[in-house]
């Protein structure tokens, strides 16, 4: 296991629970009259569990990742992060606990043209200013180490692959160590290979690493590498599958055939 030098930022809580969610409602009016995108959502993510989110399109899926990610209040309800309450902060407190606690990833990645792969990982760490340029580079190198992109520092996104661009968004994303780290469908924008590639890569970092992750999805195959799976229809969780893997030669593989049942079951 890759030592990644820089300790995480010390707990804020002694219970196992890093994220909580209670009573989460979202409101929008359409026309004038209201609409409830997100209506009474409560769940619990444990410390180093690997949760996935599945839902059509238009379910809310992606509303509760961003109050869940204190990036839009909620209506309704509470949220909190390694004990701490999201929205009980004023504007400058939530900014730097998000930017310490909380890791997010993109669909389209989201790295910026002009800076190289080491750099973009950085950036979380010099925005920050309270580390030495030699602890980052340490820090990065770590990183980009345990997410197999060796050699590929000093190249820009245009330079490497999808599927290595989203590993480096990844590693921007756990710079900082946070407490919880979220992924708003990371492999949407992947072929199937290099989606494989980067779920292999988070299903690792949260039993290996004890990496809390929340993923929003919409393909089975890609929720079916977390522990269990939350499925949302018209704005609320209306089931939970709790997922296993499967032996297959030396390794092991997720198994979705369950999930898949379910979905049908529930027409989703």
């Amino acid at each position: 296991m890759t030592e990644l030098l820089v300790a995480p930022p010390p707990p804020l809580a002694s219970n196992t629970s890093v994220l909580e969610a209670v009573g989460v409602t979202k409101r929008y009016h359409v026309s004038r009259a209201p609409r409830d995108v997100l209506d009474g959502v409560s769940l619990s993510v444990e410390r180093g569990e690997f949760v996935a989110i599945m839902g059509p399109s238009g379910c809310g899926k992606s509303t509760l990742l961003h109050v869940l990610g204190g990036l839009e209040p909620p209506d309704v309800g509470s949220v909190h992060i390694a004990g701490r309450d999201l929205y009980a902060m004023d504007d400058a407190r939530l900014s730097a606990f998000r930017r310490d606690h909380i890791g997010v990833v993109f669909q389209f990645f989201n790295l910026i043209p002009s800076l190289t792969a080491a750099e973009n990982v950085a950036l979380p760490l010099r925005l920050r200013g309270d580390r030495s340029r030699a602890a980052i580079r340490q820090r990065v190198h770590a990183l980009m180490e345990m997410l197999e992109l060796h050699g590929l520092q000093g190249h820009g996104p245009e330079e490497i692959s999808g599927g290595e661009q989203q590993r480096v968004a990844i590693a921007r994303a756990l710079a900082a160590a946070p407490s919880l780290l979220l992924a708003d469908e990371p492999t949407g924008n992947l072929d199937w290979a290099a989606a494989n590639e980067v779920m292999a890569v988070l299903t690792r970092l949260c039993h290996a690493e004890q990496q809390t992750t929340l993923l929003v999805t919409h393909d089975a195959r890609t929720a079916a590498h977390a522990d269990r799976v939350l499925l949302m229809r018209d704005g609320r969780v209306v089931d939970e599958v709790r997922l296993a893997r499967v032996a297959l030669g030396d390794g092991e593989l997720p198994d979705a055939r369950p999930l898949i049942a379910r979905l049908s079951e529930l027409g989703l």
